[in-house]
């Protein structure tokens, strides 16, 4: 199993419930086909750099997963097909990468803990 990275921008039209289930939609397809999701950050609605499709802001949202590459194409059609997500970028991360995204939630739940 290789450790990916997942960021997707939904629509900003959407409510907070709608958006939800959207991330809801994805983690279950990834559960379905075996994958271990590892972490989970919902970024917010933020200003795009350029618009796309005449929208400048967008919900962005960071799925952190262990999966089999055969997932990765079952995950990028369900992106594709569903007309929330404006975007999306999904990439292997090597060693290097995940040595330091697990630093990176040890800094941020260390600072939860901290408030």
């Amino acid at each position: 199993m290789n450790q990916y990275e997942t960021v997707f921008i939904l629509t900003p039209v959407l409510s907070d419930v709608q958006m939800k289930e959207a991330v809801e939609k994805f983690k279950a397809i990834l559960t379905q086909e075996g994958a271990e999701i590892i972490n989970e950050e919902n970024w917010g609605l933020k200003k795009l750099a350029y618009p796309i499709q005449k929208k400048s802001t967008g919900f962005y949202q960071l799925i952190e997963f262990k999966a089999e590459p055969s997932v990765i194409a079952k995950l990028e059609v369900n992106y594709r097909r569903d007309e929330r997500v404006i975007r999306f970028l999904t990439f292997k991360m090597d060693k290097y990468a995940a040595e330091y995204a697990a630093k990176r939630r040890n800094v941020k739940s260390t600072k939860k803990e901290e408030n």
